[in-house]
């Protein structure tokens, strides 16, 4: 029930200048910018029996006369496992290791202490991870970037999907795409499309074919079919490159065997549907107020015409209380499809979250209704259950909660959670979903996010079989993944693999059982070694031990979800066991790190790969060192912009807290004040200029910073117009038109494009950003956004208004209900021992773009932030900058 897309990639190559020698206006020429051309971008698919091996290759060379820094990014699927990369640069090849995550990270942490890294890192976004690493190439020098990654395909909806997303920025010279797919069992389908091509230069760019066992797909486009117009300079080439296919199904089941291991596919066609009895769980607390209110309404309305006659319904609505459509499950008659669409369009949000009230009555219905045999004895049942936060009512603690819904279920039918949006314990919904042989799904708050629920439940809407079981000759086999599933729904596959104890075996035996809508199934698969022997000689085309590599990567993705509700010594174990085989297989899991040691500036640099885990949705800008541009980093956020509005991060809830401080012009503030460290951080106050006349409040921003470090005798003073550095009586002055990167023992300073990065060696970063206004705005100055990175770096003597929210500290949102502005719902918090009136909104970071931002969500603290922050506000004005 894994999402099928596959392989998504983003073909991203950036080329950006080294900080010497950035030109004010760089020229660009055919498939040149500034001075780095990219001259071949391929991609090669290569797929044998649904296992993906994929080979991103990216060449450029420096035309330039001085150095010039590139970055190479790839985006692929959070399935796929990162197998090897390697950085060739005149000829010279640099190879990436796997290591375990902690002996990667102390080489890491290491080189960073020593100034010595270049980024290399991933980060999570909807369906994607970006691998991203960049280096600095000499003039006239060549480098090659090749990336290698391997998947196994899922079968959704009835196929396999290969999705490549494809932006290489610039004309390309030589751009290919080559998909060649191997399968023995026929390929009954195939096909390519293009989302950003019309369908006449498609035509002449793409060619596809399959004939028996093998297909093939190839994307060339020529430089005049990439440019934008006849006579432009930029690439169309962006968008997304989609091949389908499937394969015949002649035969319920195939088995191959290659080098003694073996894969069993199973997907039946033909079957009738079982009847299923489903209760939907919805949450409608306060915060699903709106939008996500209205999507979940109309996701239901749409399922509820998908609802089959002989399928058994109800709903179950919780929020401080629980309340249900009917007492009992009820027959989809039409008639009772009518009602329930009436239930649905009445759904309104109230109140609070009580998600282990509405998750055991949805259990004890169903559990009631099997007992007192009020459903079809050959019917199914499931639980889909949709929240948006986390439980702060009844039973709040996860632990009992999963408990609870353990106990009640007893393994007797699935449990799917959906989680709407970003504010809540995704970890928790995943985990109770394992442990009850379902399976967890984010929802994105989007413009889709009722196609997303919608589309999740086509995905469990047509159960053929259920309580299946594969089996295979008694000490016959060794080392088996996954084989037993309690439903096969419609459209997808069952993947079981395994060794072979005795490779001499002469032929191979494999049962498939299962209970059908009519009565109870057993499919078989005889398999003559030598036959099979024979039939496989010809797959070497492609690449030798996809089996076996097949199998480790199933194995490990199985441990992985094993390990989440694991605990002591069994944890212990599973971690034992996919990291072995994570490392020999040379596998990026979540277990093991790519370590990549690359030339820069004649020294060696040192570069890592993690696979992260499941991350708010908005974290998909990976860190990078020697950046031209700073990109947010997907740590913990703090920092001040606007009027001025303060956000505090906390990770702990995935979730934040902002408010302003009012005051004067004028007025100084104490940002941040380490005495550990030495590190200051003060910034003073600017207002709106308003004439007499106006009664409106000013508004204010800030207008001056001042950052020191009293250990280092470092002193800077950031303004709208200049940035001046102080090494003890050393005075330096730099505009914002600057690019430079100040170094020294313990500091770097670099400036570009409106952002100021200041790091302090192994300790914190921060950002400055600047706002330019439209200079015949008659009321508004220019000024300041400051940024912290690393918080987790200064000490637990930290303090001032942002300082004090470094160290962890805990609040609780409850009675959410309708404010004074409809949009902006008011609540409860109880943080530090008070109870306040909050109000949900949201704010900018500016980071990444300083003309437009991204929104951040968060409760605005009212009252210059009293009750949230130590004492008062004006504890915090001090006398100046320094």
């Amino acid at each position: 029930m894994a999402s099928a897309r596959w392989p998504c990639l983003i073909l991203a190559l950036l080329s950006s200048l080294a900080v010497s020698g950035f030109p004010r206006s760089p020229s660009r020429q055919l498939g040149v910018v500034n001075g780095i051309e990219v001259y071949s971008t391929k991609v090669s698919c290569k797929v044998t029996s649904r296992f993906a091996h994929n080979v991103v290759t990216t060449r450029a060379v420096n035309h330039a006369d001085t150095a010039k820094e590139v970055s190479f990014d790839v985006e692929l699927p959070k399935t796929a496992f990162i197998t090897n990369f390697t950085l060739t640069i005149d000829g010279v090849t640099y190879p990436g290791n796997v290591k375990e995550k902690e002996v990667a990270k102390k080489q890491y942490e290491k080189a960073v202490s020593q100034d010595k890294t270049a980024g290399l890192v991933k980060a999570s976004g909807r369906k994607l991870e970006k691998f991203t690493v960049s280096v600095n190439v000499a003039a006239g020098s060549k480098v090659t970037f090749e990336l290698t990654y391997e998947e196994l395909l899922k079968r959704h909806k009835g196929k396999y999907e290969m999705y490549l997303k494809v932006q290489p920025k610039q004309l390309v010279k030589h751009f290919e795409i080559t998909a060649d797919i191997f399968e023995p069992q026929g390929i009954s389908t195939l096909d390519a499309e293009a989302s950003f091509i019309t369908n006449d230069l498609l035509g002449s760019a793409l060619t596809k074919s399959f004939s028996g066992k093998k297909g093939h797909v190839s994307f060339k486009p020529s430089l005049d079919q990439q440019r934008s117009c006849p006579t432009c300079t930029d690439s169309l080439l962006k968008g997304d490159f989609i091949i389908t296919y499937d394969v015949n199904r002649e035969s319920p089941a195939n088995v191959q065997i290659v080098n003694g291991y073996f894969v069993h596919f199973f997907a039946p066609q033909g079957l009738p549907v079982v009847p299923k009895n489903v209760v939907f769980v919805i949450d409608v607390s306060g915060s699903m107020y709106g939008r996500k209110m209205e999507q979940t309404k109309d996701a239901l309305l749409k399922i509820l015409d998908d609802i089959k006659e002989d399928d058994y319904l109800n709903f179950v609505l919780f929020s401080g209380d629980v309340t249900t459509w009917k007492d009992s499950l009820v027959q989809a008659t039409p008639e009772n499809i009518q009602k329930a669409r009436e239930f649905v369009r009445n759904i309104r949000d109230q109140g609070m979250t009580n998600i282990n009230d509405g998750l055991l009555t949805g259990i004890s219905m169903l559990n009631k209704a099997r007992e007192e045999h009020k459903v079809p004895e050959r019917s199914t049942s499931i639980i889909i259950m949709l929240t948006d936060g986390d439980a702060n009512m009844g039973v709040s603690k996860p632990e009992k909660i999963q408990e609870n819904v353990r106990n009640a279920i007893g393994g007797k039918f699935p449990l799917y959670n959906l989680g709407f949006g970003n504010n809540l314990n995704y970890n928790f919904l995943e985990s109770m979903a394992l442990e009850n042989h379902g399976l967890a799904r984010r929802i994105y708050e989007d413009s889709d996010a009722n196609l997303q629920l919608q589309g999740f439940y086509e995905e469990v809407a047509n159960p053929l079989l259920t309580s299946v079981e594969v089996g295979y000759p008694e000490n016959a086999i060794q080392d088996l993944t996954q084989n037993t599933y309690q439903h096969f729904y419609d459209g997808s596959e069952i993947v079981v693999a395994g060794r072979l104890a005795d490779e001499d075996m002469n032929s191979f035996r494999a049962d498939v059982k299962g209970h059908g809508a009519i009565n109870d199934l057993t499919f078989t698969e005889e398999v003559d070694m030598k036959e099979m022997e024979e039939a496989l000689k010809e797959r070497d085309y492609i690449f030798g031990n996809y089996i076996e590599r097949l199998w480790a990567y199933l194995t490990i993705e199985q441990l992985l979800e094993k390990r989440k509700n694991a605990q002591g010594k069994e944890k212990e174990t599973l971690t034992a066991q996919a990291l072995d085989l994570s490392l020999k297989y040379h596998f990026v899991t979540p277990l093991t790190s790519m370590v990549v040691t690359k030339p820069e500036d004649n020294e060696n640099q040192t570069a890592i790969a993690d696979k992260p885990g499941e991350e708010p949705v908005d974290a998909v800008t990976p860190s990078t060192a020697y950046l031209t541009s700073y990109q947010p980093p997907v740590t913990p956020y703090y920092y001040v912009d606007g009027d001025p509005h303060f956000i505090i991060q906390v990770p702990e809830k995935d979730d934040a807290i902002c408010f302003n401080i009012d005051e004067d012009p004028g007025t100084v503030l104490r940002l941040i004040q380490d005495p550990v460290t030495g590190l200051t951080v003060n910034g003073q106050i600017i207002g709106e200029k308003r004439s007499s006349q106006d009664s409106q409040p000013r508004k204010t921003y800030f207008g001056k910073l001042g950052i020191a470090n009293a250990h280092l005798d470092f002193r800077i003073e950031v303004t709208p117009e200049r940035i001046t550095l102080w090494n003890g009586a050393a005075q330096s002055t730099f505009s914002w038109l600057d690019t430079v990167m100040v170094t020294q023992d313990g500091l770097s300073v670099m400036i570009n494009k409106k952002n100021m990065v200041v790091s302090f060696g192994d300790g914190a970063t921060f950002v400055v950003v600047l706002h330019q206004v439209w200079k015949k705005q008659p009321n508004h100055h220019d000024f300041l956004g400051f940024y912290v990175v690393d918080s987790h770096r200064m000490s637990t003597q930290t303090h001032g208004l942002l300082g004090q929210f470094f160290h962890p500290f805990d609040f609780k949102v409850s009675d959410i209900h309708p404010g004074s502005d409809p949009t902006k719902p008011d609540a409860t918090m109880v943080v530090k021992n008070h109870r306040l009136t909050v109000t949900r909104g949201s704010q900018k970071d500016y980071r990444k773009d300083a003309s437009i931002g991204v929104k951040v969500a968060c409760w605005f603290v009212h009252d210059n932030g009293q009750g949230l922050i130590d004492g008062i506000h004006s504890d915090y004005i001090v006398p100046d900058l320094f």
